[in-house]
């Protein structure tokens, strides 16, 4: 008997499984220095003053915006971190860079960045300086791997695209390369971003901390704290230090936090 010959099997009706697509917009998975995912909500970028920054610091304010215990902290941990040299970054700075002296540390090249050239003309630091609003533009004019030292010291705060500015820090690092990110409780609090103004100590580090793990290829963040509690003898600030410092006015020390990260690793 003869046998049919075997039938090609029928094709199934069922439409094929959905293939994964990237949603509209989204980006190609990172590759180093690229943005791995956005940190912050829209509410959490939101100022209460919308003014453009560039109007609100038009006039130079030559004042110390933190204590002399923060300053202090501060020069000792770049004491620490910097190496004579090198080529450094003052982000965001304004008429001083709180670095060390140039006899303790001699750097090759300081550039300074702000938004008011008045007093970034005063900084004596400075071999030179760029003004730009990085509200508006985060491109920094600076040669790829370029940098030993990108600084940042009170001012992250104001940030309301910090993952575009983060990724143009790991850019303009040569591999190696250290970024510090200094900050206390004292801002101006209409020019603060929502996420920082509503936030608690714990959550300002955290959010600065992941400022750095959203861009691909940054080591791990380092936390440096002192606290008002640790220069006084384990004595906690009360909360009315707490709301003077936040509005400049006198009061106990103010507290100290650094996120510190390196591009690629941390050279021993």
């Amino acid at each position: 008997m003869l046998r049919a010959p075997p039938q090609a099997p029928r094709a199934s009706r069922r439409p094929p499984p959905p293939r994964c697509s990237p949603a509209a917009g989204a980006s190609p998975p990172p590759s180093a220095g690229g943005i791995r995912r956005l940190v912050l909500t829209p509410e959490g970028r939101a100022k209460l003053d919308a003014r453009p920054d560039r109007d609100f610091y038009a006039f130079p304010r030559l004042v110390k915006h933190v204590d002399d215990g923060f300053l202090a902290a501060l020069a000792d941990l770049y004491r620490e971190r910097l190496r004579p040299g090198w080529d450094v970054l003052d982000l965001m700075s304004s008429w001083v860079s709180h670095l060390p002296p140039e006899r303790e540390l001699p750097l090759r090249r300081v550039v300074g960045h702000g938004l008011n050239a008045q007093e970034l003309a005063k900084n004596p630091r400075l071999d030179y300086f760029f003004v730009k609003d990085l509200n508006r533009e985060q491109r920094l004019e600076l040669q790829t791997s370029s940098l030993d030292a990108v600084l940042c010291t009170v001012s992250v705060q104001y940030l309301q695209s910090p993952e575009k500015v983060f990724a143009e820090i790991f850019r303009v690092l040569k591999p190696g390369g250290v970024c510090i990110v200094s900050f206390s409780n004292r801002m101006f609090y209409e020019k603060a971003i929502g996420a920082w103004r509503e936030g608690t100590a714990y959550s300002r580090v955290q959010l600065v901390t992941q400022y750095f793990q959203c861009v691909d290829g940054f080591t791990e963040p380092e936390v440096v704290r002192k606290l008002p509690s640790d220069a006084a003898g384990g004595k906690p600030a009360s909360p009315l230090d707490a709301v003077m410092r936040l509005f400049g006015m006198a009061g106990s020390s103010d507290p100290f936090y650094a996120v510190i990260s390196y591009r690629n690793f941390k050279p021993m």
